[in-house]
């Protein structure tokens, strides 16, 4: 059934997209996270203390996820099977965000290629943290790549790959540990302690995906044309350069895919950060780059749920 879920999902994210609205499920759950921050962090309590809280926030947005969301999907499948199925695909579909990153990658390099540098750095400005009103097109192409190909992971391969293997509760317990690592997993002085747990929870789901996902991109590139042995030597050589143990695959994979190259200067509120290399600059970044990044996305998707089926009747 978890198969089939997923592909439901997809098909649900890719007619109607990711919902703004204040009742989207990961709103609701980032709404919940920020409250229980406002409870939990005292600023003037020890790293002991904060570490601590940071733990019991974890503790409490999980049990709380996953069991609304079983709950709720029980009771509908009380009523009918197939009001539990399309909850299930419609919880499913809220956890993975294929459609707003094409749509986000598209809208930015349809800028780039009118020669609106400034709409396109203040769309870009929306999807990364980094400082974003001097970036040209090259750099502005840079972050585009790298947010849309760190997601692959984050926004599409995790929360299906532990829909398949747990149902649609762990997908959504997923999105929960995702959200409080990027509202509160940040190495900087008001969040080092407080969250260390969501950060490290957060790189332990992503671990097995990740490498997944590196894998479907080197099959990828074989698919659509590009550099296959090029994102092989990107991954084995740079992926662990990353400061992440688990984004550097995807985005050395599609670095070497793309035979371009990733990372680099970076600024935040006006202070440089180098971020490690990945790949090899064989082209110069542009436009087309962001459009290869989400095709290789999109067959990355769709090569895992095959996959998926496949090993399910394998193991049948």
């Amino acid at each position: 059934m978890e198969h089939y879920l997923a592909i439901g999902a997809v098909i649900i994210d890719r007619l109607i997209g990711d919902p703004r609205t204040s009742l989207h499920p990961v709103v609701v759950i980032g709404n919940f996270i920020a409250w229980l921050e406002r409870q939990l962090l005292n600023p003037n309590n020890s790293a002991g203390r904060k570490k601590f809280a940071g733990a019991v926030l974890v503790i409490i947005v999980l049990i709380t996820v996953y069991a609304a969301v079983w709950l709720t999907l029980a009771a509908l499948t009380t009523v009918h099977p197939w009001a539990g199925y399309i909850g299930g695909v419609m919880f499913l579909s809220f956890t993975i965000s294929p459609s707003s990153l094409a749509e986000a990658g598209r809208e930015i390099a349809g800028y780039l290629r009118d020669g609106n540098m400034e709409q396109a750095r203040v769309k870009v400005g929306w999807i990364v943290g980094r400082d974003t009103a001097e970036l040209d097109i090259p750099e502005v192409t840079r972050a585009t790549v790298e947010t849309v190909a760190e997601n692959i992971v984050d926004g599409i391969i995790s929360p299906l790959f532990y829909a398949i293997i747990g149902g649609v509760p762990l997908a959504c317990l997923y999105r929960a540990v995702n959200t409080m690592d990027s509202m509160v997993g940040y190495k900087n002085e008001k969040y080092r302690d407080f969250g260390m747990v969501a950060a490290r929870i957060d790189d332990v789901f992503n671990y097995i995906p990740a490498r997944i996902t590196g894998l479907l991109i080197i099959i990828t590139a074989k698919i659509l044309g590009l550099d296959a042995a090029g994102a092989w030597q990107s991954l084995k050589r740079d992926a662990a350069k990353h400061p992440s143990p688990n984004s550097g695959f995807s985005e050395a994979g599609v670095a070497g895919a793309l035979g371009v190259r990733l990372g680099g200067l970076n600024y935040y509120g006006g202070i440089a950060s180098h971020r490690a290399h990945m790949g090899e600059a064989k082209v110069e970044l542009g436009p087309i780059h962001i459009e290869k990044t989400i095709q290789i996305m999109y067959v990355v998707t769709t090569l895992f749920i095959a996959a998926a089926f496949a090993l399910k009747w394998l193991l049948s």
